[in-house]
């Protein structure tokens, strides 16, 4: 078995608590409101702003010159993505300006410091972690996302939403050389980081669909 097929099994418990969780599951099904999926939107802006430094302190961090050179290569890919979803909030009749000066809910306050305490603190491979779990969901779960919102708000074409649209093909590349990357990685103490730390940003990433649930159960209620 190679080691993405482990990381993806060993990892498969924490990946379908992630898609269990309610506000998943009914946005999946029949979309959200406009003020959730805003919700939504600001919370990715302040954790997406983040990826580009995030990819740049762990290839500062790692003597692995391939591992450096993936990292180089993510960043071309993500630099400015956080501005893509500035744009989709203006298109949602939000403000995105309040959005970019404004603060993030606890739980990407959370998945941010531990990212850059992962890093710092335990090893630059532990960024892996987080590219495995952040493309993985964008794959299986942006474009399905956004058919169920489009078709809730009657909306047509990209506005709103080319975070969520360009993510869901832009990442299906990314697994792929992700895949690659990570079945390159021999040493089982490698190994044994990326699995730890994706476990953890499965529960992380979760805790902000969990927190944001509670807009959506408001929007329910009203």
């Amino acid at each position: 078995m190679s080691f993405y097929d482990r990381l993806t099994q060993e990892t498969a418990t924490e990946r379908t608590r992630f898609l269990s969780i309610p506000l998943v599951r009914s946005a999946l099904r029949s979309g959200a409101s406009k003020t959730v999926y805003v919700a939504f939107l600001t919370e990715a802006y302040h954790h997406v702003k983040h990826t580009f430094p995030l990819l740049a302190l762990a290839a500062s961090r790692t003597p692995d010159e391939r591992y450096q050179d993936a990292l180089v290569g993510y960043m071309v890919e993500e630099r400015g993505h956080e501005k893509w979803i500035l744009d989709d909030i203006r298109a949602m009749g939000g403000d995105a300006e309040a959005v970019r000066l404004g603060t993030p809910g606890p739980a990407t306050r959370v998945m941010v410091a531990f990212a850059h305490h992962a890093i710092e603190h335990v090893s630059p491979y532990g960024m892996l972690g987080s590219v495995h779990v952040l493309e993985g969901m964008s794959v299986l779960l942006a474009e399905q996302l956004a058919g169920a919102l489009k078709r809730g708000f009657g909306a047509e074409g990209e506005p709103g939403f080319s975070y969520l649209t360009s993510h869901g093909s832009l990442d299906q590349e990314h697994v792929v050389f992700f895949r690659k990357l990570v079945d390159g990685f021999d040493a089982p103490e490698v190994q044994a980081i990326v699995i730890d730390h994706a476990k953890m940003f499965y529960r992380l990433y979760g805790d902000i669909f969990r927190d944001l649930g509670s807009i959506w159960e408001l929007d329910h209620a009203a």
